[in-house]
């Protein structure tokens, strides 16, 4: 049973200049036929379905319309054409920092947040230690929000909206925030949530990310729908040879052409890594004269190219 479907969704939107004039002014000008408005197109015919416990991943470059497909899923905009359907509570991870008094202090603005997500005070005080440990702000909760950092207050937000129970999950950007560690850790955590049986949405432009996370994907570029599909790995492998040779697939066989030519270029570049892993193994062995740096060597064979050694050495004594 689908708890997302899109059916020829697009979206548009219009750009005038009735923010520079007087309500007098645009009346003289719409009855003299002298006010015109723009239209753009930001997504166009776009047409997938996701099944309880799916995670889609949506791919593409900056512009591409991302952001404007989830605003739809979420109900904050209304398509132009087509329609949308969701089922169950949809919790949205948008534009992380926002939604925060910038004078108040990391302990207010949680309490804050929290309120604004639905959460009673009672619940925030059982979570308040496990919301603050997991954004890593624990010396920093009397800190104003104004003294924070962009990404210690994405940390926060993030750590916040995790303790949400939702049918549906958005993420936007939202793995990205903090550093390695963290997003490491935020990851981690999402897949936990995801384990529930949860559905999830996630656009992001970390690729390896995606074909962690993502059982589904969907290819849009500058509003129009390139793929969407079930074979997570063959999908981003083909986008990611488009990332490096800017060549757009016009239909399946491009689409099959970028993806082998992309298990092509990686097949060359693990070869040319083992090469020199290999050239770095064999200067140890060469300028080791102890024991030590021979089995150092071994050890390290071992772990990562183990079919290079004779059966005999594959396995410590």
């Amino acid at each position: 049973m689908a708890i997302i479907e899109c059916k020829d969704v697009s979206i548009r939107y219009k750009i005038g200049n009735l923010k520079s004039m007087g309500f007098k002014e645009f009346v003289l000008r719409k009855a003299t036929g002298k006010h015109h408005v723009k239209e753009f197109w930001a997504d166009k015919h776009i047409t997938f379905s996701v099944n309880k416990g799916d995670m889609l991943g949506i791919i593409g470059t900056n512009g591409a319309g991302k952001s404007t497909l989830l605003k739809a899923i979420t109900g904050i905009l209304a398509p132009a054409e087509g329609t949308v359907k969701t089922k169950g509570t949809i919790a949205a991870l948008l534009e992380l920092s926002s939604g925060f008094d910038q004078d108040l202090t990391v302990r207010e603005n949680t309490y804050l947040r929290g309120a604004m997500l639905g959460y009673t005070k009672d619940f925030l005080d059982q979570k308040y230690d496990e919301i603050i440990d997991f954004a890593e702000l624990s010396k920093f909760q009397d800190y104003t929000f104004s003294q924070l950092s962009s990404g210690m207050k994405s940390r926060l937000a993030f750590s916040i909206a995790c303790l949400v129970n939702p049918d549906i999950i958005i993420l936007d950007e939202v793995l990205s925030v903090g550093d390695g560690a963290f997003r490491k850790k935020s990851a981690d955590k999402m897949t936990e949530i995801l384990d529930k049986g949860i559905t999830g949405v996630l656009v992001s432009h970390s690729i390896s990310q995606v074909r962690e996370l993502c059982n589904k994907i969907l290819w849009i570029d500058h509003g129009n729908q390139i793929i969407f599909g079930d074979d997570a790995q063959y999908i981003c492998d083909a986008y990611e040879e488009f990332l490096a040779t800017k060549k757009l697939p016009k239909d399946e066989d491009d689409i099959k052409a970028l993806a082998d030519a992309f298990q092509i270029r990686h097949a060359k570049s693990m070869r040319e890594e083992n090469r020199r892993e290999t050239e770095r193994f064999l200067k140890i062995l060469q300028e080791g004269e102890s024991e030590p740096a021979v089995e150092a060597a071994l050890a390290i064979l071992r772990q990562n190219r183990p079919e290079a050694l004779k059966p005999g050495y594959r396995k410590l004594d």
